[in-house]
């Protein structure tokens, strides 16, 4: 969940660093630091906290100045010698609390080798106590800091050799990047579960946990998959990349060019990515329909691996996802299996793998991940894949390890997202989930035409419609500035309701820190409702037509104990408001008239918009809440 950058090339590297370390902060910002190659030592600075702080320590000794860029002093004449190796780190802890000693890179106690890791070392304990007996001593409570001092064991005066010889020795997840003193023109990177890329340009090469690092300066990069190692040497100036296997075979590997631009990985005038990233949902919906969904036309979907006749033998589905992707499964349950008639299971990424599965005969497993590098999913996939069930990745980044691993793949045309708290990924997974459902239903002929089309021509009116929720905020921020210093706050709903309430709610808590509970209507008065008082402060989910009648009981329940409620419901699809939830919630927010599987993809706007502004109004950061990282890369 640790972000990693490194440089090697004719620039110089500080800045590149730090400003790909800016890029990748979402990853972790409870520390950060570099390593750089100067005057043949290895020269680490390193600091708890966000990445302002170690930009103003690297200031303080001018290894952000013009003298360290290469430029000519302008009262001196001198050009002093550009610094253009280095290897950077932004953290999200897990072995050893933030601070100074544990932030990475980490160095080797003979102060040859410098390491950038993300990922964690299971066995980390045993290596340890085999190095010390072996004389090396240990200063941090992390356990990365026996990767360099491994290394260092094994080296010999050649890294990747030394590196290729330390992983095997290591169980666990990890990426890294490594230089070495004595090797001052070279970079190795190895990876294992942890995602980590490879960009090359005129000026050099690169290495980052995310693409989104390497946009300013390259298109070009390569996908590392599990195993490999990619040296990257310096040579007369010029920088070589090559490709090797952990037992040092070499290899070819494809160039990749990255579509994204760098505007689509910045704030373009909001306040926050999260708010920029929920006001580019209407165009991150059509993306993902582009090609797809047309009125009058066959479901498309280009990248997907199975038959008609295989879709017909499918006799089961899994959807298994973490997090926001879990609740947008949750949805597609609903949706899949009622257009297809094939039963399907929702579970927890972190939960499949654990209860030894039962994985009949045509299974197809879903699994969902913006990043497709969430490791609990992708080993849940390799699980079922071990079962024998057929794969299917819904994800938002090509090339990423669970698209490279699934047997079909459908992307997620959301572009880049950097808040923390997913907003444009799930709406576009959701998309994408009653796009299988058409499709599979299309298949199967268990859909009327008619039904399809219908759906279909709503599909397409969802853009113009999120729009239109984009402009109704008003009503939200009010609401937010009556409600944003309560400490507790209950979302109920029932159906397709109940599984918005719980993405909802995860909003609220995930940038707000508000304690937050999602219930199904029906389950108030099985003990919930014990927790209702005056002034309770209650979301309740009313747009699924064929349940308002019992979620306005619901709500009557919750207000008759003095609940402050704001409902949300959905117009007739007349365009008349429904004066039944008005009659019974304190505030009321409608949604345009959409077909009924399709109402969370337009709901969940207006939820997104009130956690956004009571986050804001209660302080909070919030692109970088707590304790969180945007890519779960560690099990």
């Amino acid at each position: 969940m640790c972000g990693i950058v490194g440089y090697i090339g004719s620039s110089a590297a500080v800045p590149i660093l730090v400003d790909g370390l800016k890029r990748l902060e979402y990853r972790g910002y409870d520390s950060a630091g570099v390593t750089i190659i100067e005057n043949g030592a290895l020269k680490t600075v390193k600091c708890k906290g966000r990445i302002s702080v170690l930009e103003q320590k690297l200031a303080g000794l001018e290894l952000l100045g013009m003298i360290h860029s290469g430029i000519v002093d302008a009262d001196s004449g001198d050009t002093s010698p550009v610094v253009s190796v280095g290897i950077g780190h932004t953290r999200w802890a897990t072995h050893g609390e933030p601070s100074d000693k544990n932030s990475h890179p980490h160095t080797s106690a003979s102060g040859r080798i410098s390491v950038v890791h993300n990922g964690i070392i299971e066995n980390y304990q045993e290596i340890r106590r085999y190095l010390k007996n072996k004389g090396y001593d240990f200063y941090t409570e992390t356990d990365t800091e026996v990767i360099p001092n491994l290394i260092d064991y094994y080296y010999r005066g050649n890294l990747e050799e030394a590196v290729t010889r330390a992983v095997s020795r290591m169980t666990g997840g990890y990426a890294l990047g490594i230089i070495a003193m004595n090797e001052p023109d070279k970079i190795v990177a190895v990876r294992k579960d942890s995602p980590l890329i490879v960009g090359v340009a005129n000026n050099g090469g690169f290495i980052a946990s995310d693409v989104s690092a390497l946009l300013p300066y390259t298109r070009e990069v390569y996908y590392l998959d599990d195993n490999e190692l990619a040296i990257m040497s310096r040579e007369d100036g010029k920088v070589n990349i090559s490709f090797a296997t952990s037992d040092g075979e070499p290899i070819e590997k494809e160039i990749n060019r990255v579509t994204w631009s760098v505007a689509a990985a910045e704030k373009g005038g909001f306040e926050h990515f999260m708010l920029k990233e929920i006001h580019e949902q209407p165009s991150a919906i059509k993306d993902t329909m582009t090609g797809r969904v047309g009125a009058g036309e066959p479901v498309v979907i280009d990248g997907l691996n199975l038959s008609e006749n295989d879709i017909k033998n499918i006799e089961k589905i899994f959807i298994v996802a973490c997090g926001t992707a879990y609740h947008a499964g949750l949805v597609g349950k609903s949706v899949i299996e009622k257009m297809t008639g094939i039963p399907i299971e929702t579970d927890i990424a972190s939960e499949f793998r654990y209860r030894d599965p039962i994985i009949p005969k045509n299974t197809l497993m879903i699994v969902i991940s913006q990043s497709g590098e969430t490791l609990d999913t992708l080993v849940a996939l390799r699980e079922a894949k071990k079962k024998g069930a057929a794969t299917l990745a819904i994800a938002n980044v090509v090339g990423s390890t669970i698209t490279r691993e699934c047997d079909s793949v459908i992307y997620t045309w959301a572009g880049p997202e950097i808040a923390v708290a997913s907003t444009k990924a799930y709406t576009t997974q959701l998309v994408a989930l009653v796009t299988i459902g058409l499709y599979f239903a299309q298949a199967r002929g268990t859909i009327p035409s008619e039904e399809a089309e219908y759906i279909k021509s709503e599909m397409i009116k969802l853009p113009e419609k999120a729009q239109t929720l984009l402009e109704m905020k008003d009503t939200l921020q009010k609401f937010a500035s009556r409600t944003y210093n309560h400490h507790d706050m209950f979302y109920l709903g029932r159906g397709l309701d109940y599984a918005l309430a719980m993405e909802g709610a995860l909003k609220l808590k995930e940038i707000s820190y508000i304690h937050t509970e999602s219930y199904a209507g029906g389950e108030l008065k099985h003990g919930t409702i014990a927790l209702i008082e005056d002034g309770s402060v209650v979301i309740a989910m009313a747009t699924q037509e064929y349940l308002r009648e019992k979620m306005i009981s619901n709500i009557v329940e919750v207000t008759s104990r003095g609940a402050n409620v704001l409902g949300f419901t959905m117009k007739g699809k007349d365009g008349v408001s429904d004066s039944r939830v008005p009659g019974v919630a304190r505030e009321v927010f409608e949604i345009p008239w959409t077909h009924s599987c399709l109402a969370p993809i337009l709901a969940i706007i207006p939820l997104q918009l009130f956690a956004y502004y009571i986050a804001v109004l209660r302080g909070c950061d919030v692109d970088k809440p707590r304790n969180l990282a945007k890519s779960v890369t560690v099990e």
